[in-house]
């Protein structure tokens, strides 16, 4: 069955696909799968810059620049412009230079992470330093330091206020899992007794700052993404048409086991280019 409507009471949430003005969807498992493009991926990009529609791709990673991802999907053969991407780093930046115009908190971040994340800061202002820090921002990195984990600690027992960009407890990698920051959060937590504030997905905050970036509205805006437990519990806390595709980590036979449902299931994204 390639397209499954599932019922739902709030009749304001469904809209068919040519009520939708603008698409947020995720990249793992919906466009692309260990660097392979999904099959019609780029037919549903393609159908979108067609017929005007605005979209944004986004992803928990906050390891790359928009600039990066977009030569990585590239290379796995999908045309997106990198202002068409949209990062958990982006996110916890904007965040934070919204908590700073809204308060009186400071600009100066102990930042763990890589160019995704420190680039991000830095053009939403923020001085990024290991003295006297505002806050402490992590994201992920492939060469977490008990160095640096130390100096968090100490930062945030002195009052620094914790962020992370993503709870995810593990990443990929070719060799297996890596820990990530949601597992170095937790360690983080342990020694200091504070929770992070975290930005990514499933916070809906994540989808709204998207919308914001494309001036969308949750009436007009849908979600696609392949997690029941991320993907699409943001995308309905946050008012969106909701699409799961079973093309990455949520299967058919999951979906029965969580208390909500999306507005669409769908094998793929190739079977979402007809109705648009």
């Amino acid at each position: 069955m390639a397209d499954e409507t599932v019922p739902t009471t709030t009749k304001s949430v469904y809209r068919s696909g040519k009520e939708i003005e603008c698409w947020l969807t995720d990249m793992d498992g919906v466009l692309v799968h260990e660097n392979q493009p999904i099959p019609g991926a780029a037919e549903l990009i393609q159908r979108w810059v067609d017929t005007s529609k605005r979209f944004l791709v986004l992803t928990n990673n906050s390891i790359f620049t928009p600039r990066d991802l977009a030569a990585r999907l590239r290379a796995s053969g999908l045309e997106i412009p990198e202002e068409n991407i949209w990062t958990s780093a982006l996110a916890t930046a904007q965040f934070l230079k919204d908590q700073v115009h809204s308060s009186d908190s400071g600009n100066r971040a102990y930042t763990i992470g890589e160019a995704g994340l420190t680039t991000a800061l830095h053009e939403a202002g923020f001085i990024l330093t290991d003295t006297d820090p505002d806050f402490v921002v992590l994201g992920e990195t492939r060469t977490y330091s008990f160095e640096a984990i130390t100096m968090a600690v100490r930062h945030i027992l002195a009052g620094a206020r914790f962020i992370a960009t993503n709870p995810d407890a593990t990443g990929p990698s070719k060799d297996g899992p890596l820990p990530a920051t949601g597992a170095i959060a937790a360690m983080i937590t342990k020694a200091t007794g504070r929770e992070p504030y975290i930005v990514g997905k499933p916070n809906p905050m994540m989808f709204r700052s998207a919308m914001n970036q494309i001036d969308a509205h949750s009436e007009t805006t849908a979600m696609i993404g392949d997690r029941m437990d991320t993907d699409i519990v943001a995308g309905m806390e946050a008012g969106l048409h909701t699409v799961l595709v079973l093309s990455g980590i949520t299967q058919r036979e999951e979906i029965v086991s969580f208390p909500f449902r999306p507005n669409q299931i769908l094998n793929s994204v190739a079977d979402l280019k007809s109705q648009i």
